[in-house]
């Protein structure tokens, strides 16, 4: 097609040029030092086109001369650079593929001609990203001296430029990451500190953060990055759900009296206090530090809401609920019968219900409400041995050795 778009080009220049050159009859003339030398117009025409061409060809190959060294010596650097690159590609895949000594060898190899290279060298983008690469494959093979030795330079090389920005931002992420490697949480949380505002509320950033409180056994600053992390939808909603609950846990078993107890229970958000198994783990913790009274007040509003729990969150408010019994009250005594009266098959509300008749003293009932938890095999096995130990100190109570042998035995039958 380009063929027959030429051919149609020249034979329309041939037909302008007979048209237009066939009629002219034009002469132009010269004069120099008394001589005369008359040519046609056309001839003069073409000559001077020809001349130009001629002209415009000598100043083209002059300038190819002259410009022969400049070009190259730009070819040079362009095949260095192309070695270069190919030399960074290759440690990539290395690394990628856990190569880790090959990795280094091949970014040595990028490194050595670029710094061989006077303008290659001024890429400080390319010299980070390197030094960055070599340093992941030191701290992955557990050079540490090196590792550090590398960031440096990466971070040296990236400050150097501004198009290395994101490179520098990298190599600090990198660098709390390695130190949570190595366990070092106060490294780690001052590496985080340095960041910019926008680089500090990136999802990787918040994930370091956690896990450096977590390193710290700072489980409330670690709570309040996980809920950040989950409101950015950082985590699944089952992940992030069991997530701040296991952090809120951690903050209420890391109290070592009932203040600290207590000053956790409300730094903890209203979901984390709304979260039943949160609720139940505090009243457990305040029962064993001797404080039931705090324990059953965490708990009220979740019983509130028992009939709309599932299965697993009764059993756990049940089992709080026991471990809080010492100073019960009748308020509690009168909620867990209408409890009961609404759904008398659940087998959690009438071991928790059985254990608060025992600790009111009203032994007859209370014996029948853990005979009857104690048979129903829809109750836990650690509830039902519970329950048989109740009924054993009833019966000791009572003073029938023969029913108190028989609870032991039924106790420890249960698997």
């Amino acid at each position: 097609m380009r063929i027959v778009i030429w051919l149609v080009l020249v034979f329309a220049a041939a037909v302008v040029a007979a048209l237009t050159l066939g009629s002219n009859d034009g002469l132009a003339s010269f004069y120099w030092n008394g001589w005369r030398l008359d040519v046609s117009l056309n001839l003069f025409l073409l000559a001077l086109v020809a001349g130009c061409f001629a002209l415009v060809t000598l100043i083209q190959t002059l300038n190819s001369l002259v410009s022969l060294p400049r070009r190259a010596r730009e070819w040079r650097m362009s095949q260095r650079e192309r070695s270069a690159q190919l030399a960074l590609r290759e440690a990539l895949a290395e690394f990628f593929g856990a190569r880790y000594g090959r990795a280094q060898k091949a970014v040595q190899r990028a490194l050595s001609i670029q710094s061989q290279t006077p303008d290659l060298a001024q890429d400080h983008a390319f010299m980070a990203l390197s030094h960055l690469l070599a340093a992941q494959s030191a701290h992955r093979l557990q050079d540490k001296r090196r590792r550090d030795e590398q960031l440096q330079l990466a971070l040296q090389f990236a400050q150097q430029s501004s198009q290395a920005k994101a490179q520098e931002e990298g190599a600090r992420l990198l660098a709390a990451e390695w130190a949570l490697d190595d366990r070092d949480a106060t490294r780690a949380a001052q590496i985080l500190a340095e960041l910019t505002p926008g680089v500090a509320r990136r999802t990787q950033a918040l994930r370091l953060k956690m896990q450096a409180a977590r390193l710290a056994r700072q489980p409330l600053e670690a709570l309040r990055t996980a809920r950040m992390l989950a409101k950015h939808q950082g985590f699944s909603k089952a992940a992030a759900q069991g997530l701040l609950r296991s952090l809120a846990v951690e903050a209420l078993e890391a109290a070592r009296d009932v203040d600290q107890l207590r000053t956790a229970w409300q730094q903890l958000d209203a979901a984390d206090r709304r979260d039943v198994f949160v609720a139940a783990r505090a009243a457990q913790c305040a029962a064993g530090l001797g404080a039931p009274d705090d324990g059953r007040g965490w708990l009220r509003p979740s019983w509130d809401d028992y009939a709309d729990l599932p299965a697993d969150e009764r059993a756990a408010l049940a089992e709080s609920l026991v471990q809080c019994l010492p100073g019960l009250g009748q308020d509690w005594l009168q909620r867990l019968e209408g409890l009961l009266q609404r759904h008398a098959r659940d087998p959690g509300l009438a071991y928790a219900l059985g254990h608060a008749l025992a600790e009111r003293q009203l032994w007859g009932k209370a014996r029948l409400m853990l005979e009857q938890a104690a048979e129903d095999r829809q109750l836990g096995v650690a509830a039902r041995r519970k329950c048989w130990l109740k009924l054993a100190d009833l019966a000791e109570h009572d003073g029938d050795a023969e029913r108190r042998a028989r609870c032991f035995e039924a106790a420890a039958t249960l698997a």
